[in-house]
């Protein structure tokens, strides 16, 4: 199984960095994650635009057979536990690679909401998506502990 974390953007912030490369490195006894990022587009101009170029950018990172995971506010809320589920079922119906996409400061676009398999909420809050890796790689390692049954989940 492979995890990509296809997001607008680079992590400039060494603590932001340090924080993904320990969930990155957690990971490898569950599954490869790569996290491949996008150039995202000044923030100058009107939002729709700017959502437009980041989501071309976006999309053709993507596969056919990808398994497209959108995170925006208005998606669909899952608890630790369901989440967990939701790729155990996702990995016996053969889907190998998983692609979580996270957009810029903008959000996403329609576009790529509508090539998304499952658009997931992580809360009502917005979060910069510098954070929202981090939140992401860590809930990704939490499901994996909960389908072995290590001691991390409580």
């Amino acid at each position: 199984m492979q995890i990509v974390i296809l997001t607008v953007g680079k992590l400039k912030e060494r603590y932001w960095r340090e924080a993904e490369e320990e969930y990155r490195k957690r990971l490898l006894a569950h599954a490869s994650c790569l996290v491949e990022a996008v150039q995202d587009e000044p923030d100058q101009g009107a939002a729709e635009r700017i959502r437009e170029t980041e989501a071309g950018r976006l999309l053709a990172k993507l596969r056919e057979r990808d398994h497209v995971i959108a995170l925006d506010s208005r998606g669909k809320k899952m608890t630790s536990q369901h989440f967990s589920e939701y790729l155990g079922l996702m990995s016996a119906r053969g889907y190998g690679r998983y692609v979580f996409v996270i957009g810029g400061s903008r959000g996403l676009a329609p576009s790529v909401l509508e090539r998304a398999d499952l658009t997931l909420s992580f809360s009502d809050f917005t979060f910069p998506h510098q954070l929202m890796r981090v939140i992401l790689l860590e809930q990704i390692y939490r499901a994996f502990r909960i389908q072995t049954g290590a001691p991390y989940h409580k």
